[in-house]
């Protein structure tokens, strides 16, 4: 099988339906981690801001 990203799309016609149908699986289980992951970062991002916000205000009482 070749590695993903490795493929033109002239090589792709010339590939069986079933490595397509791999590749493509393998391609949206990688899009899946990825979005998952960018979703913990920018959750971890709003933590560290919100931390800081709010280890910045000063009380007036």
């Amino acid at each position: 099988m070749r590695k993903v990203g490795e493929m033109r799309t002239s090589e792709l016609e010339t590939i069986g339906d079933a490595e397509l149908v791999e590749e493509l699986s393998v391609l949206t289980t990688q899009t899946a981690r990825m979005r998952a992951r960018m979703s913990d970062i920018i959750e971890e991002l709003d933590r560290r801001r919100n931390h800081t916000t709010n280890s910045h205000v000063v009380k007036s009482w």
